[in-house]
């Protein structure tokens, strides 16, 4: 069929509006978006997870739901997002074992670079603790009783956690003599501290302020992170205790499959930030023992690679890679 100029403009014109309603870069998220937490719900990974996704879900206008995948520290759900399409539907919420995972482990199922950091979220300060009745009251006397005798046993949440990389940094920044002993999750290893079978742990500032402040059964020795929590300001930081090189927390994150278009990205990244400056959101969570943090993407991207790097030193040191 022969169709001149006139004809030409006019399919032009009614198929513009539908060339540009079927792009999903401009239209996303035109569907619910699926949140994978590679841990059990309860957690500080998992709680993060759900502020972020009640917050970014307001802003985004779409709901974000919660898929809880544990298991393998972290690389059964982050396989899953590794292997899911580029197209903002399927998202990781991130740890420290995205990064220190391939280090350590023989095998894994993906490559590093098949995930893309996009927003942090919030973390959890590490708090170094110990039984009410033990006699060190700061890290420092800690870490000097450790060195003599056979040393001390420290419990972890598994090879890789952060309680063993607080550990290691120990042993190998300031000659600590501790011994990971490693549990199947952080209220294991907590237990174990509390029935007298280990000297000390280090866990999330969500799940041992309750111990301490509540209950009273844990003398906390220091915070592992780089400022005070907002909900336990009297307990100092490890840095301000004179452990420079000590600074970890329990962090959550978001990672996309590799590929997924850079507005995408960044769109998500504005709604999570926007998300965690919320006040209601930053009381909540601060009440918690978590500080939000969102930001950009860029910052996000940054520091992921100084993790990377400087726990690979870590794990390269303390020979923390599986037999």
């Amino acid at each position: 069929m022969f169709l001149n100029r006139r004809h030409l403009m006019a399919y032009a014109v009614l198929l513009t509006p539908l060339a540009h309603a079927a792009d999903p870069v401009d239209n996303w998220p035109a569907r619910p978006i699926r949140l994978v937490v590679p841990f059990a719900a309860g957690g500080a990974n998992d709680l993060m997870a759900r502020a972020a996704a009640e917050g970014a879900s307001k802003v985004l206008g779409q709901p974000v739901v919660i898929d809880n995948r544990p298991g393998a520290g972290g690389t059964v759900g982050a396989d899953i997002v590794a292997k899911a399409g580029a197209d903002g539907y399927t998202l990781l919420v991130s740890a420290a074992g995205v990064i220190s995972n391939s280090m350590i482990k023989k095998s894994m199922p993906f490559k590093d670079d098949a995930l893309q950091p996009v927003v942090m979220i919030g973390l959890a300060p590490s708090v170094i603790v110990v039984p009410k009745n033990a006699p060190y009251n700061n890290l420092r006397d800690f870490v000097e009783a450790s060195k003599k005798g056979h040393g001390f046993n420290f419990a972890t949440a598994g090879t890789g956690s952060t309680p063993h990389f607080v550990a290691e940094m120990l042993n190998v920044k300031y000659g600590a003599q501790l011994q990971p002993v490693p549990y199947k999750s952080g209220s294991e290893s907590t237990t174990a501290v509390l029935g007298g079978q280990v000297e000390g742990t280090s866990e999330a500032s969500i799940i041992a302020l309750p111990h301490i402040l509540h209950e009273g059964k844990f003398k906390a020795l220091a915070t592992t992170w780089t400022q005070r929590i907002s909900a336990y300001p009297q307990l100092s930081t490890a840095v301000e205790q004179g452990f420079a090189d000590l600074q970890i927390a329990h962090w959550a994150g978001i990672h996309a499959p590799k590929g997924t278009p850079p507005a995408i990205l960044d769109k998500l990244a504005a709604a999570v930030d926007k998300a965690m400056k919320e006040p209601a959101t930053v009381e909540k969570l601060k009440g918690l023992g978590i500080e939000p943090m969102g930001g950009s993407r860029p910052e996000f991207v940054k520091f992921a690679d100084a993790e990377r790097k400087r726990l690979g030193e870590i794990v390269k040191a303390a020979n923390m890679q599986e037999k």
